[in-house]
């Protein structure tokens, strides 16, 4: 069982930065990977960036070069530094980790970007 508590998630401008961050219960070295998804009304869930236990990071195309995934081994926590948001980035924002052959999610944070 992995608990993730996600926080970090508000309104701001285009333009403006953000940072989520999701606290695991369980080593981030037991979870492989772990990751930001997001879903916007009406539409599917979707990959936003992933870390691998060994560190790797890979992104969605349309996040490259402006969102970063980073973690903190010792506080077992993942990040998500969100920079030059878009209104279409607006979603809630799920944490999700694969810890052995099962899928845990955070309770969500929403992020709007709006003038």
């Amino acid at each position: 069982q992995v608990q993730l508590v996600e926080s970090g998630g508000g309104l701001v401008q285009p333009g403006g930065s953000l940072r989520l961050s999701c606290a695991a219960s369980v080593s981030l070295f037991s979870i492989n990977p772990m990751g930001w998804y997001r879903q916007a009304p009406g539409k599917e869930r979707e990959l936003v960036a992933a870390i691998t236990n060994g560190g790797s990071t890979n992104y969605a195309d349309f996040v490259k070069g402006r969102f970063t995934i980073s973690r903190d081994i010792v506080k077992n926590t993942v990040y998500l530094q969100m920079n030059s948001l878009k209104p279409e980035d607006t979603a809630v924002y799920y944490c999700n980790a694969r810890f052995t052959v099962y899928d845990y999610w955070g309770q969500g944070a929403q992020v709007t970007v709006s003038s």
